[in-house]
């Protein structure tokens, strides 16, 4: 059954999210029920809703007929016309993870020009290709291309309080759901011009410049949704910075980071990654995620967890690797976080660590927790026999 986006005026805001960041549609007649207001919505104001169609259009994919409902994401109307949609890029079907017209993995042809399938309605005699044409060069929706004083949770600790030590920018789109996200108009914005990765590389090298710093980070979101994408961005960027100090940061929730993408990224140039673990336990993980499904949340927690043992085991002398776990004790216990110390110190006792003070943000009502509660929580992971663990706070950073 189709969706509409219904709203709740008592729990509405005005905060403008659903006009200003969210690339869709349109209300009312104009709703095609792809639900990226309702993801995007910090109050919980929309609610998508069945409404049945009466009118059906037909649209041509890779030149057959087929009949669906009006109104409806094109996402959607393939996967009635026999072609999935995937969790996970190694599914079979079209992987479609932001779900805001962001990171434009599910991006297909539409009447001759590429658009995000996620977001995009069906039309009468709409002819879509699925394949994409051979000259297309990938885009995506970044933003920011800013200076930072402290980096992320791969940027090695002993720069962070030099003043401007990283550029960064963000890459809209999250195959995540977590109420507490910090980035979350990036998360959730799909407006905007997207960008080719030679457009981006261009960007953050005019960045590096403009701030005088060697390390260039990319995060999001979660900048690994759009592999092709990445893989360009970081190689045409290695090629506009030459120089044996340049650095290529990549941060990320290591949820789809396999054995042959970290190689894929290795070979294009990345030299430091940051992985989030959120969790050690699927119900923990469920918290701070806001993934509702189980079996995706196990396979997105265990691909991070084997991707730090990867990058160990096989690029420990050539990467550099920081480890972020988050700390808020409405979402997590301390006899975890030091379950997960344990686990970390047995991959590698000499990794950086850096423990992430989780607040309330987005759709979180979580208390901050205080320096003394994260002094704590870095007393936990250091007494498992790490050696390296920086502690975020409300007062900066606290480390080794």
């Amino acid at each position: 059954m189709p969706y509409i986006a219904s709203y709740n005026l008592d729990r509405c805001k005005d905060c403008g999210t659903c006009h200003e960041i969210v690339a869709c549609s349109g209300r009312d007649e104009a709703c095609i029920g792809c639900g990226a207001c309702a993801l995007a919505c910090p109050n919980e104001a929309i609610e998508m809703v069945e409404e049945e169609r009466t009118r059906e259009v037909i649209i041509y994919v890779n030149c057959k007929a087929t009949v669906v409902p009006e109104r409806i994401p094109v996402k959607e109307a393939l996967s009635l016309s026999a072609y999935p949609m995937a969790r996970m890029p190694q599914e079979a079907g079209i992987f479609a993870p932001c779900e805001v017209g962001a990171c434009f993995s599910c991006a297909v042809e539409i009447d001759g020009v590429v658009k995000p399938a996620c977001i995009t309605g069906v039309e009468d005699g709409m002819r879509i290709r699925t394949s994409l044409p051979e000259n297309y060069v990938t885009r995506r929706i970044v933003g920011g291309f800013m200076g930072h004083t402290v980096g992320g949770v791969g940027t090695p600790w002993n720069f962070k309080g030099r003043g401007y030590i990283e550029v960064a920018c963000f890459a809209g789109g999250c195959n995540l759901r977590c109420p507490q996200c910090q980035n979350w108009m990036t998360t959730y914005g799909g407006k905007g011009s997207p960008l080719t990765p030679e457009e981006a590389a261009h960007r953050m090298t005019l960045s590096r410049h403009q701030f005088g710093v060697n390390r260039m980070a990319i995060s999001g979101g979660e900048c690994t949704l759009n592999r092709p994408w990445l893989m360009q961005y970081i190689t045409k960027l290695k090629r506009l910075n030459t120089d044996s100090h340049a650095r290529f940061h990549v941060d990320t929730n290591g949820s789809l980071l396999t054995p042959d993408y970290i190689d894929e990224l290795v070979e294009a140039g990345m030299t430091d990654i940051g992985i989030d673990l959120k969790g050690i336990e699927v119900n923990t993980f469920h918290r701070i995620t806001g993934l509702k499904d189980s079996s995706l949340a196990q396979t997105c927690m265990d691909n991070a967890w084997a991707a730090v043992g990867y990058i160990r085991d096989h690029y420990k002398d050539f990467i550099f690797l920081g480890i972020g776990i988050p700390y808020n004790k409405d979402l997590i216990s301390l006899e975890e976080v030091e379950k997960r110390g344990k686990r970390i110190c047995a991959m590698d006792p000499d990794v950086q660590v850096c423990v992430l003070d989780y607040r309330a943000e987005f759709r979180s009502y979580i208390k901050r927790p205080s320096a003394q509660e994260m002094m704590g929580v870095r007393s936990i992971l250091k007494d498992t026999g790490l050696r390296t663990v920086l502690c975020q706070t409300a007062y900066g950073h606290v480390g080794p």
